[in-house]
């Protein structure tokens, strides 16, 4: 069986890094592999979480060809979607602290997963010309980010800064995400990034636990609020799929994924 997630344990921190080449595009089953391992994890009583990806890229996205092959399913489509916002909420309640290591691109979904959690370290590219990019470019792609994704943007750069980012449908580099607070520090290559990642949640578990652990619970409990069920509308979310414009947006860039 192919291991969707790589479980890498460093003292009481636990790094899972999404192993599902070449982009780590995510499917259904590397959303319910990453619920399963974040479960699994507080089930081992670990007090912080790394989430990481691959040199270059931490992940692609949502995996359109395979949304697509669902065709006119709604209900294989809600199941992955579901398998999406269950990642995403997972994270956003965890109960430790999870740090972001985006070691490389981390559009769309992938930055979705970085805004749940509670520091986002990124990667510079050592091509400068060619610069890592981070943020949610839905609209590029014919969709609406529900009321809840965009709340998360809100709550990292601000309400009119994410207003202008969300309904472009803007992707920013890494310097540029880290200049308007999207992430929080940037390192060179994917190794420093993780190895940072490790640093701060460590520099956190030298903190009296409870008082963290109770401080940060008060802190997010924006971020939970924005996850539940009523901010998401997720039967509004699966209808509008299936709108033209979103149909004739995603048919286009599955086209592209194809010629890649």
């Amino acid at each position: 069986m192919t291991t969707l997630i790589e479980v890498i344990n460093h003292g009481p921190i636990r790094e899972l890094r999404l192993a599902r080449p070449p982009v780590n595009a995510l499917d259904t089953e590397l959303c319910r592999a990453l619920i399963a391992a974040v479960t699994l994890a507080m089930a081992d009583d670990v007090h912080g979480i790394v989430l990481s990806g691959s040199e270059r890229i931490f992940t692609g996205g949502m995996d359109v060809p395979h949304l697509l092959s669902h065709g006119d399913d709604k209900r294989k489509l809600m199941d992955s979607w579901q398998a999406f916002f269950g990642a995403a909420r997972v994270l956003a309640e965890s109960r430790v602290p999870v740090v972001a290591a985006l070691t490389g691109h981390s559009p769309a979904g992938g930055c979705v997963l970085a805004l749940c959690c509670d520091y986002r370290v990124m990667a510079r590219s050592a091509d400068p010309a060619k610069p890592y990019v981070i943020g949610l470019n839905e609209v590029q792609v014919g969709l609406v980010a529900p009321e809840g994704i965009q709340r998360l943007m809100r709550r990292v750069v601000g309400t009119h800064r994410a207003a202008v980012l969300l309904a472009g449908g803007q992707l920013v580099s890494a310097e540029r995400a880290l200049e308007i607070g999207l992430v929080d520090e940037l390192a060179d290559g994917a190794a420093q990034v993780v190895e940072r990642a490790i640093g701060w949640l460590q520099a956190q578990l030298k903190l009296p636990p409870q008082p963290m652990l109770q401080t940060r619970a008060i802190a997010r409990a924006d971020l939970h609020e924005a996850m539940q069920a009523e901010h998401i509308q997720l039967e509004r979310f699966v209808e509008a799929w299936f709108s033209p414009d979103a149909q004739g947006a995603l048919q286009a860039l599955a086209a592209r994924l194809g010629k890649s």
